[in-house]
Parts: structure tokens; C-alpha cells; sequence
């Protein structure tokens, strides 16, 4: 990033959010009304690399600037940072990271020139310290904080931006997502394959084609549904987080433990099942969007198929299956 960025006669807006992918879903609705609220602004987008595309193609910044994370003792690498950060000549800030990291960006400006900052951090010109941030989810948190700033109507981005084609799935439909993974860490996040399998079975049995979605890691999860419902189709390592934005848009539901992907179908208004266990606070980390349930056990290992199956039936609405005259 240069100056090239910093233009005088245009207010000069940075927004900071770095991640991880549930947290940046719910700030692009945050990111689209700070968008609307400064219309003729020069807004620039510090994430990192994973999130690069999405702010690019999403409309809402004329600059991304990809900052990775550093080591505390890449002085270098620090000091460079500094320079940028004070020469872009920033007029506001929006912190929608608002962790140690970021308030440390706030403290590498001048004293004597520090921009309006939106945030948490000590010093903020426009501080959140209300503990209902962190009450409930991501996404309240920055209508709150943005509403300090004055900007209201903050809404849930429902990708819409997000283009292009499932064709070459060749999906029978209609089709019901699972989504069986978790982060490899995360291990008491997942409902058993098993399980899904017997899912897959009755979603089959009325009429509907499960599909199963994850990432490369996941495949193995894919390989146990598939085995024991030979009619899944299994697309775990074959799809984009933007294919599951398109692949939502299209199915009838999509049932799925507490993990990133839900967030990236739940804001397309699909139908979402969340399974939730004790580790997980569905009132913090739940997917936001206008169709979703949550279904929640203390250890997901107790959480029986015919249990999810009846909230699916409810998520569904009615069967697809046509009764034999």
C-alpha cells in the first residue's frame, strides 16, 4: 500500500478486519453501512489474504490491503507498518477486529495526529466499552459500536454479490447441504458421520438428494455418510466458499455443525439446521440469517438421528415425496 491511496480531497476511511470467516461474514453487513454512510469516501479494507477476494468483489472498497500477521519481534516488518499507517493520512477508522493486535495499530499513530477511531481500544474517539458488545453475536456487537458513529440500518449481508454457476455439480434437486466437519482442532464440534449417514438415509427416503460439503480434510467424513447412504454425493474438497453461497441460494436446507461454512450458507436466507453442543454459545457464535434453527446437546455423541430428523422435517417444511395413489 502507497499513498496512491491517500486522496486529499476525499475522506480517507481505513476499515480493519482480519478474521476468521464466520467473524468477517458478519461484518460485511457492518462494512456495506459504513459503505452507504460515507457514499463518497476513499475506503480502504486491511484483512488478510484468505479474505482478499471477498473484499475485493464485494463492492464496498475501492483498496484491500492484505496486512498478514507478524512476529512481535519483526521489527522491520513493524517499523514499515508504522510509516504506511501514518502516511496514508486516515481520517477514520473502523476497528471490527477489536483485539490486542488492532488497538496496537491504534497506538502506532501519532499521538499528536491520531484519526477518529471506531473501537474498543483505550483512546478511541468513538469507544464501545459496553459490555453488550460481547453479549451476543458478532453482528450486534458492530451495530452497536457503529451506531456510536451514527451510522444506523445495519443489516445482514446476504451475498448477493457472490456470482456464478453450480451447473457443473449437476446436483439432482431438490437437494439438502450437510455440512459434517469442524476445524481439525475442534473435534467436540462435530455430530458423528455415522449419524449424518442415517440423515442422508431419510432425507433420501422423502424425497430429497443429500450433498454433502466440506473441505479437503473433510473427505473422509464424506467417504462414512456415503457408506452408509450410498445416494449422498459427496463434494467435500471440490468447492469454494463461494460455491457454497451458490450451492445455498439453490437447496432446500442445509443442516451442519458450528462451523465457518454454515456462516457463509445461513445470510442466503437457506433454510439452516446448526447443531450446536456444550462448547458453543448459539446466542455468541450462532450463523446469522433470516432462516435459522439450532438444535443443541451437551456432547454431540448424545444427540440422536431421529432427534435431528424432526427438526429438519420442521426446517424443510413439507416432504417432497409424493404419496402413491
Amino acid at each position: 500500500m502507497t499513498n496512491e491511496t491517500s486522496h486529499k480531497n476525499l475522506e480517507n476511511i481505513l476499515v480493519i478486519k482480519l478474521g476468521a470467516l464466520g467473524d468477517f461474514v458478519q461484518a460485511l453487513g457492518p462494512m456495506k453501512a459504513i459503505r452507504d454512510h460515507h457514499p463518497n469516501a476513499h475506503i480502504t479494507l486491511m484483512t488478510t489474504s484468505p479474505f482478499e477476494e471477498f473484499g475485493q468483489d464485494c463492492g464496498y472498497f475501492d483498496h484491500v490491503w492484505v496486512q498478514n500477521r507478524m512476529r512481535w519481534h519483526h521489527f522491520g516488518a513493524w517499523r514499515a507498518l508504522r510509516k504506511i499507517l501514518k502516511d496514508s493520512q486516515f481520517d477514520r477508522v473502523y476497528d471490527l477486529q477489536n483485539n490486542d493486535r488492532t488497538a496496537f495499530y491504534f497506538r502506532m499513530f501519532p499521538r499528536h495526529n491520531k484519526p477518529q477511531w471506531v473501537g474498543t481500544a483505550v483512546g478511541a474517539s468513538h469507544r464501545n466499552i459496553s459490555p453488550a458488545r460481547t453479549a451476543g453475536s458478532a453482528f450486534a456487537g458492530h451495530v452497536q459500536t457503529l451506531g456510536l458513529a451514527g451510522i444506523e440500518n445495519v443489516e445482514i449481508d446476504k451475498l448477493s454479490w457472490m456470482r456464478g454457476s453450480i451447473a457443473s455439480f449437476r446436483l439432482p434437486a431438490p437437494f439438502v447441504l450437510l455440512i459434517p466437519g469442524s476445524a481439525p482442532s475442534r473435534l467436540e464440534k462435530r455430530w458423528p458421520a455415522a449419524f449424518y449417514g442415517t440423515l442422508a438415509n431419510k432425507l433420501y427416503d422423502n424425497g430429497y438428494t443429500p450433498v454433502i460439503v466440506g473441505s479437503r480434510s473433510d473427505h473422509d467424513l464424506g467417504v462414512t455418510i456415503h457408506s452408509v447412504c450410498n445416494h449422498a454425493i459427496n463434494l467435500s474438497g471440490r468447492t469454494t466458499l463461494k460455491d457454497l453461497v451458490l450451492l445455498a441460494r439453490s437447496a432446500r436446507g442445509a443442516i451442519g455443525n458450528d462451523t465457518g461454512p454454515m456462516h457463509m450458507i445461513a445470510p442466503t436466507g437457506c433454510p439452516a439446521l446448526v447443531l450446536f453442543s456444550r462448547h458453543s454459545r448459539p446466542s455468541r457464535h450462532a450463523p446469522q440469517g433470516a432462516n435459522v434453527s439450532i438444535c443443541q446437546q451437551d456432547d454431540l455423541k448424545d444427540l440422536t438421528a431421529e432427534t435431528v430428523w424432526q427438526e429438519t422435517e420442521k426446517l424443510l417444511g413439507t416432504p417432497n415425496i409424493i404419496p402413491a395413489s
